[in-house]
């Protein structure tokens, strides 16, 4: 017969055994193992208080990172697109490795499960090279697409949409998550980047008219495009000299 369970209660709670030990108690005289250098070693640098060794340090001599010059500079902000040709895509369509329809438009995940390309970077770029073989209306949601990539499919009879995404919303859309909301974009460069018809950004209102109700334009992005559009129509006062 299984013994009966205790119900837990203050009394009787306690940590899992083994999950906490004693804390080591050094310099507390030589019978407790722990005495004489308290685990310092021998006599140096290391074993005296307040030794002042910083990361880098190489014991008074010239640290490696001064020994050579530096050259250039690493742009914080950059980012690195993963380019993809029309001709590519086309070619992917032929093939029945991709599919695009406006419920079910081409995005970063499908290009990727599709072999397509082989990494999404900061994100997807979709490049003119190939025009004149598109014979396919695709739709297609990117995050930068070239001038002549954007005549193109909309000549074909498809439609391109240039979406922000940041780290966690790109990694969103590659897993087919959909539980949380995409990050909007925060920077000036990117507000106004989005916000331009020319790019097919999904901020500007002209953009988004001419998607009309397509399934795969989200009511959020006419909410943001209200909202973050909203330093269009601000007015400043200039001070003058006096």
């Amino acid at each position: 017969m299984a013994s009966r369970l205790r119900s837990v209660t203050l009394a009787n709670l306690k940590p899992a055994p083994g999950s906490h030990h004693s804390q080591k108690r050094v310099g507390r005289g030589q019978a407790s193992g722990y005495g004489r250098t308290a685990g310092r070693g021998s006599n140096g640098q290391k074993s005296r208080s307040g030794p002042g060794i910083r990361l880098g340090f190489e014991g008074g001599q010239t640290p490696i990172t001064k020994l050579f010059p530096k050259r250039g500079f690493v742009n914080q902000n950059a980012k690195t697109w993963a380019p993809v040709n029309l001709d590519r895509i086309q070619h992917w369509i032929d093939e029945g490795r991709l599919v695009s329809s406006p419920e079910s438009p081409i995005t970063a995940r499908e290009l990727l499960l599709s072999g397509c390309i082989h990494d999404v970077h900061d994100g997807i770029k979709i490049l003119g090279d190939g025009a004149h073989g598109l014979k396919t209306p695709i739709y297609i949601i990117s995050s930068r697409a070239s001038k002549s990539a954007i005549k193109a499919i909309e000549t074909s009879g498809g439609k391109v949409v240039c979406k922000y995404y940041n780290p966690l919303s790109l990694r969103d859309c590659i897993k087919g998550r959909r539980d949380r909301i995409s990050a909007a974009p925060t920077r000036r460069e990117d507000i106004m980047w989005y916000g331009r018809h020319g790019n097919r950004g999904y901020l500007s209102p002209s953009t988004l008219a001419s998607l009309g109700n397509l399934p795969f334009v989200e009511a959020r992005w006419k909410h943001l495009a209200t909202q973050l559009g909203a330093w269009k129509k601000q007015e400043f006062d200039v001070q003058t000299k006096k």
